[in-house]
């Protein structure tokens, strides 16, 4: 005999399964659904309370100004009150006084000013301007009073302000340029000894051809790059010679040197007598060389003469005759002229 419910409680018992599943299906889903809503809720909240942090700094820096605004405002008003006060004052005393004709005529005189002061500060305050950069601008006009004063009493003219600017501007750039340079560097000293090739005419203080165009060229290029580089603006020329005597009984230095110098006259109309005549003579050969060099414009170069006193390496001599050619030399010194605050 079949059993013919079996197949209809199956079918009951599948048709449970599917219910159970499908509910479990849509219970995770509406989990799903409320986390993903709480995620959005939390940003949401987070970024809402930003804007109200935001919002109570922006509040706080405005109290701030606000304040400081107010505390302006009332240094300003209190001022206004005391000029007014002031005035009232002067009103009543003027009022219960008997005063003399020009008693009266002072009083009205500060009376006067007073209403013109308390006006214009009245005009300030509403300008935006505080009682502080009024303080600031009285101070910088005070300092700007003894800068004039100093510069007056240092020979400086302030009736062109130009040239006065321009004059402080370049005492300006050549401090800055000097404190650029370290204590410790100058320039070198140039030797220009025969031992080295630098002839002179023997016995006299005319340039050899050869030595004359190295003046010209790479000697006076080298002493232009030391002017820029060390800031300086004295050429020292020194003429050395050995122990040799000159065999000539006069000479006409003292009567000619500024003529050369001047260019009026040839060196080789200088005669010295001594060593000490010819280092010299020799040094103002060089020295119009130089001056004649564009490159060296600008710079003061003076010529003088050691004679035989002073041996190679900066020694004095203890007596040493003969010829000696590196004794026979030229030293070209540069060094920066002491800076004196003249116009």
């Amino acid at each position: 005999m079949v059993d013919v419910s079996e197949p209809a409680a199956k079918l009951e018992h599948k048709g449970y399964n599917r219910g159970l599943i499908l509910g479990l299906t849509m219970a995770e889903s509406m989990l799903l659904l409320v986390f993903c809503l709480l995620l959005v809720s939390a940003a949401i909240i987070n970024a809402e309370r930003n804007k109200a942090l935001a919002a109570q700094n922006e509040l706080l820096r405005s109290q701030a100004e606000l304040v400081s605004l107010q505390q302006k405002d009332k240094q300003a008003e209190d001022a206004v009150k005391k000029l007014n006060d002031k005035i009232v004052a002067l009103e009543n005393q003027l009022r219960s006084v008997s005063l003399s004709s020009v008693d009266r005529e002072k009083f009205e005189k500060e009376w006067r000013d007073l209403v013109v002061a308390r006006d214009q500060l009245q005009r300030l305050k509403e300008q935006g301007v505080t009682v502080e950069k009024l303080q600031e601008l009285q101070k910088a006009v005070a300092d700007l009073q003894k800068t004039v004063s100093v510069l007056e009493e240092s020979g400086f003219s302030t009736a062109d302000a130009k040239v006065l600017a321009a004059r402080l501007k370049a005492l300006l750039a050549t401090e800055q340029k000097q404190a650029q340079v370290k204590p410790h560097e100058w320039p070198p000293i140039i030797n220009l000894s025969e031992a080295g090739g630098y002839f002179f005419q023997s016995g006299s203080a005319e340039l050899t051809a050869p030595f004359e165009d190295k003046l010209r060229g790479s000697i006076s290029d080298q002493i232009a790059q030391s002017l820029q580089q060390y800031q300086v603006d004295i050429i020292e020329v020194i003429g050395h010679t050995d122990e040799q005597p000159i065999s000539r009984m006069t000479s006409n230095l003292d009567q000619s040197f500024i003529d050369v110098l001047g260019g009026k006259k040839p060196i080789s109309e200088v005669l010295p007598a001594d060593n000490a005549g010819l280092g010299l003579a020799r040094a103002i050969a060089v020295a119009n060389v130089l001056t004649a060099d564009e490159k060296l414009n600008g710079a003061t170069i003076l010529p003088m003469s050691a004679a035989q006193l002073v041996l190679p390496g900066d020694t004095l001599t203890t007596g040493q005759a003969g010829n000696v050619e590196s004794r026979r030399r030229i030293e070209i010194r540069i060094r920066r002229r002491n800076a004196s605050i003249t116009p």
